[in-house]
């Protein structure tokens, strides 16, 4: 798995209860381009509390997209537009996923 940002020092439980209380993990992308060739990949996981702006956390990536994504053809237009509208939107939630497998990990 990822590392995850913003986690640091809490539990499983204090996370569960942030979760509870509107708390989500998820995940940004980015892309690049260079001339004919383009890439689009994933952040790392992000921990987002409640009140917090998933938009900002992910400002980085979607100004580098921006800047840089475009212009590969034709991958880069199509990925910097996926990828604007992904991080635009708050990222990629992966919560449910993250909860899982944390649980799993301190259940051994």
């Amino acid at each position: 798995m990822s590392e995850i940002k913003g986690i640091e020092g809490l539990t499983y439980e204090q996370m569960y209860w942030e979760v509870q209380q509107g708390a989500r993990f998820v995940y940004f992308q980015y892309c690049f381009s260079i001339l004919i060739m383009s890439f689009k990949r994933s952040s790392d996981i992000y921990f987002i509390r409640p009140g917090e702006s998933a938009i900002g956390k992910g400002a980085g990536y979607t100004i580098l997209s921006a800047l840089v994504g475009w212009w590969g053809f034709p991958w880069g237009l199509i990925f910097t537009v996926q990828v604007l509208a992904t991080n635009l939107g708050g990222g990629t939630d992966v919560t449910q996923d993250v909860m899982h497998s944390l649980y799993r990990q301190i259940s051994r």
